[in-house]
């Protein structure tokens, strides 16, 4: 039997309690609106560039909180504030008929939409974490919160806090590779993010979470072969993961010697060429493209690259 007081709790007026894919409670009538959600989370754990599926969720049931919810970080995430501040006022709005699970998902993501200390919004997401280990989206957004406070080591903690209840679960051991990347655990961080590609091969974070060990290692050969395999993983993800990625593979040929035109095949067509991906979030392109043309530059080889910098500062002059 479920141990979730909210099926107990079921009265005229009130949704059905339905499970999204952590097996948490949801009041939603739509099984269309809970299927959405499932997708969205997938779309979070492995970088998906169809994280606007969850806008179908609030299409199906505009009253359920999660869903509103999720919305909200959605745009939040997308710099989009008007439209983030208008769903997170819709799940407000209804936070008496959401349950537990729903409203401390509500505060967390409400904290940092709203722009709180990120301590507290930190907090937040460490009691959701405590309460439903399970919800690996909220785990990725804690995590990308602390990279963004330079704390790996609380990055650390929290994906070992929820580890014992996601054994099985290949995403986990790329989230936890990563923080132990940027702690200096190298020989650790190899273990986890080869144990994640046993379970989930095509996970790219864990494919870049290993290709930084090679990195690390001075392994570019081995770098680039390992991420070449790999390659054909990418194609779905969304624009950070797949310009990053080829970001990668194309600063171990740099480093590994390789002829730099097979740098600039990467450059023109797997980072520049996003640009014409019409849900291409042109900032991340920018920020790969830049850093693989000063890599380019600090080794001499500004003339060949003239015209590609040119182009990319009339772009960022312009936007």
């Amino acid at each position: 039997m479920n141990s979730f007081p909210e099926e107990r709790m079921l009265s005229a007026g009130r949704p059905k309690c339905k499970t999204n894919r952590w097996g948490y409670p949801v009041y939603t009538n739509s099984d269309e609106c809970i299927s959405h959600i499932d997708a969205y989370f997938q779309q979070v754990l492995c970088y998906g560039a169809e994280s606007r599926i969850v806008l179908k969720a609030g299409e199906a049931d505009g009253d359920c909180v999660l869903a509103n919810t999720l919305i909200a970080f959605f745009f939040f995430a997308s710099k989009q504030s008007q439209h983030a501040s208008f769903h997170l006022h819709a799940a407000k709005q209804k936070l008496g008929l959401a349950t537990v699970y729903e409203n401390m998902v509500f505060r967390a993501v409400s904290s940092l939409v709203t722009g709180q200390e990120q301590q507290t919004t930190l907090d937040l997401h460490s009691q959701l974490l405590k309460d439903f280990p399970k919800d690996l989206a909220s785990l990725k957004r804690a995590q990308v919160l602390c990279f963004y406070m330079g704390r790996p080591d609380i990055s650390l903690q929290l994906v070992e806090q929820v580890l014992p209840e996601n054994q099985d679960e290949g995403y986990i051991y790329g989230m936890l590779s990563f923080p132990l990347l940027e702690l200096g655990r190298m020989r650790d961080a190899e273990l986890a993010a080869r144990k994640s590609l046993t379970i989930k091969s095509d996970d790219p974070w864990s494919q870049h979470a290993l290709c930084h060990v090679f990195q690390h290692e001075c392994h570019f050969n081995e770098a680039a072969h390992f991420m070449e395999t790999c390659a054909d993983s990418w194609n779905a993800c969304c624009s950070f993961m797949y310009t990053h990625n080829w970001w990668h593979l194309a600063l171990c040929y740099l480093e590994g010697h390789a002829h730099l035109s097979k740098v600039l095949d990467i450059y023109d067509s797997h980072i520049w060429a996003l640009l014409q991906r019409k849900d291409a979030d042109y900032s991340q392109v920018y920020l790969n493209a830049l850093g693989l043309l000063l890599n380019i530059h600090v080794r001499g080889n500004y003339a060949i690259i003239h015209d590609r910098i040119r182009d990319l500062v009339d772009r960022l002059m312009d936007q």
